[in-house]
């Protein structure tokens, strides 16, 4: 990281300076969503959509490329025609009745647990890009050092609740990336991790580092996920060797899948919403049909990442209003299943701007209303997915700090009415600064900005004139400048390392496809 100059030093001196020290205690882990839950559909609507998926895996079937998984299908009595699985509609229902409403996850301290159930709200930044960017080094392909950057940042805040895949290492082999990955993780942050499903000899090795790490046994490991994967099906109707293998990994391990059709509308499903909504449903429901087949009972969250193209271009669009539509819907659809669910945020700009900002808000805005469990991609995320940004994950933090504010509501007692404390110290045409409310809440009641600048035209032009971008860099760069201040056993960190070394001597493990 470029070191920054002394004028930059002194607009960043000045400007904490001017910052009042805060009083304010704020808990942006635990929410649930507060907002009223919104339709798209009438109920029969969703009702026909629902019944067309579920026809769809009976009368077209799902192509599945693992052959253990085909199996697994096949003694539960659905048709099979070569790789080509037909279920009825009797064994997809019993499969979604026998999965948990409530999934208890398991992070690196209790403090930092998560619970994934209909009505939470549980924001995690943009994952799997295979760029990184910032203003200070530009755009580059994701190496070792912005995953360790990253993982900071996320452990930074309290409003991002879990870790994600966040971006790819590319100058780490693939044979022995999910070891950097998995340590990376666990050293640098306490907080709910992620495991990519590239093959059962790297989900073994990450599972054995976890469950050694945390100092748990395999029972334990397995009665609570201690991480999760993502799983994307291939649309359309298609689940390929690694992910159908990951569903049942995770699965007979207790650990947890959230699947997710990626389904573009006029691409890879039907141009409109209500088509591509029923194609993802019913590929989400073949893939949690696996899970409880594989092992009944186990963790699993319906999900799903809906959006349209630019029918000009063919590129992913998002925070359309059709990714807002497909949001709510498939809010309707994960209520009708009564489990946890994923949904997304997202933009498709290729630099941190105003249209960034809009997209990833609509994006946002459609999964609250949706009552999504899970927000993905809700800071950060560029280029559909090609980069994410440092500075947007600031500039977006800021937003979903913002939300996180309005779950917890606002009283109005006889204190905050103020009768006594404000409305009769004051008289007409005066003002309330001075008034004793104000004097005992003034340091506490207000949200305080990240990188939101407040000041006057002349302060901030004093200030340097800078933009919400050029001031999310001070923050983000003070943030990866210290230790991630998590405390870590010496003993598990010394016998992680040990394990690593030894498996890379082994020749560690390719991911399989």
């Amino acid at each position: 990281m470029a070191p920054a100059s002394p004028k930059a030093r002194r607009r960043r001196r000045r400007a904490t300076s001017d910052a009042p020290v805060s009083g304010r205690k704020v808990d942006y882990h635990t929410l649930h969503n507060p907002f009223p839950i919104m339709s798209v559909f009438s109920d029969d609507q969703v009702a026909a959509i629902h019944n067309t998926a579920l026809r769809t895996l009976e009368e077209l079937g799902v192509k599945v490329l693992l052959p253990e998984a085909v199996e697994i299908y096949r003694m539960a009595g659905a048709r099979v025609v070569d790789d080509m699985v037909f279920l009825g509609r009797d064994i997809v229902e019993a499969s979604v009745a026998a999965a948990p409403r409530s999934i208890q996850g398991r992070a690196g301290i209790r403090e930092k647990d998560l619970t994934f159930e209909l009505g939470r709200m549980i924001f995690q930044p943009g994952a799997g890009a295979p760029h990184a960017t910032d203003l200070v080094r530009g755009r580059r392909p994701g190496s070792a050092q912005d995953y360790v950057e990253y993982t900071k940042l996320n452990q930074h805040f309290d409003v991002l609740q879990m870790l994600s895949p966040s971006v790819e290492p590319q100058d780490v082999p693939t044979h022995i990336r999910h070891y950097f990955t998995t340590e990376t993780q666990l050293t640098q942050s306490n907080k709910f991790p992620f495991v990519f499903s590239r093959g059962t000899p790297q989900v073994m090795d990450c599972f054995e580092m976890l469950r050694d790490f945390r100092g748990v046994s395999d029972a334990t490991f397995a009665a609570n996920p201690h991480c999760y994967t993502i799983i994307n099906t291939n649309s359309p109707r298609t689940l390929d060797i690694p992910m159908a293998q990951g569903l049942i990994d995770f699965a007979r391990h207790g650990q947890m899948s959230i699947v997710t059709p990626f389904t573009l509308m006029g691409a890879m499903a039907p141009i409109t919403v209500a088509g591509a909504v029923t194609l993802s449903h019913a590929e989400a429901l073949a893939a949690i049909t696996l899970v409880q087949l594989a092992k009944p009972g186990a963790p699993v969250c319906y999900g799903t990442f809906t959006s349209n193209v630019d029918m000009r271009s063919g590129a992913p669009a998002f925070g359309t209003p059709a990714h807002f539509q497909a949001s709510l819907a498939a809010g309707q659809l994960a209520r009708l299943t009564g489990l946890p669910w994923r949904s997304a945020a997202g933009s498709a700009s290729n630099l941190n701007d105003v249209q960034a900002a809009n997209e990833n808000q609509l994006g946002l805005w459609g999964c609250l209303a949706a009552g999504a469990t899970v927000l993905i991609h809700a800071a950060g995320w560029l280029e559909g997915g090609l980069s994410v940004s440092y500075e947007k994950i600031i500039t977006d933090v800021e937003v979903l700090n913002m939300i996180a504010e309005l779950c917890a509501g606002k009283e109005a007692g006889v204190d905050e009415i103020g009768f006594d404390n404000a409305l009769s110290h004051v008289d007409p045409s005066g003002h309330f600064f001075a008034a004793p409310q104000t004097m005992e809440r003034y340091n506490t009641e207000f949200y305080e900005p990240l990188v939101h600048d407040y000041a006057n035209f002349g302060t901030w032009t004093e200030r340097g004139g800078r933009d919400a971008s050029e001031r999310a860099t001070d923050v983000w760069q003070e943030i990866i400048g210290k230790d991630a201040a998590v405390e870590r056993d010496s003993a598990r960190v010394e016998a992680l390392q040990s394990f690593i070394a030894k498996r890379t001597a082994e020749g560690g493990a390719l991911p399989e496809s």
